[in-house]
């Protein structure tokens, strides 16, 4: 059971050093085993070992460029190699030209520090929630806000002019 742990954590866990290659043009478009299609421009590889989804910090030991990739295959199943790279990953890491390079392949953990604001230095507005009208249980309050409102902005009454002709003696 020990030897299988300590075997399990070498494998997928720590650093590992190998050649690495990229997917030629005609498999554009094709299927990955995770149910992707596999896309140029994406930055994302083959890993025989870790988990889809994995994001893994690939390293080109010649130029020290390296590019964040996540596993959404598995390969490479050419003796040597360790990884397979998306077209625009080994372009990033400048392996192009030459097919397959050296690289260091690490997991990459994204550090996410969110910024916290002192609570000594937080205001908290104070908020009131006492009514100052009683609360009629059968009809919604605001109804009656409703109500009060529209007697306050009604117009006032206008009398009817009464006919002068008729009111005026002759």
């Amino acid at each position: 059971m020990v030897l299988l742990t300590i075997g399990f954590l070498n494998g997928t866990a720590q650093t590992s050093h190998g050649k690495a290659s990229y997917y030629a043009r005609k498999f554009n478009g094709a299927r990955t085993a995770s149910g992707e299609r596999l896309h140029p421009d994406s930055m994302t590889c083959a890993h025989r070992s870790y988990a889809f989804g994995t994001l893994l910090k690939v390293t080109n030991v010649n130029t020290g460029k390296s590019v964040v990739v996540r596993v959404n295959d598995r390969g490479p199943f050419v003796k040597g190699r360790i990884i397979d790279l998306s077209y625009r990953a080994a372009k990033e890491l400048g392996i192009i030209s030459q097919g397959i390079a050296t690289v260091m392949v690490e997991p990459y953990k994204k550090e996410v520090q969110v910024p916290l604001k002192d609570e000594s230095e937080q205001v908290l507005p104070e908020l009131d929630f006492d009514l100052d009208v009683p609360i009629d249980p059968h009809q919604p309050v605001w109804k009656k806000a409703d109500e009060e409102k529209g007697q306050k902005d009604a117009p006032e009454e206008v009398q009817p002019e009464t006919n002068k002709k008729e009111s005026q003696p002759n």
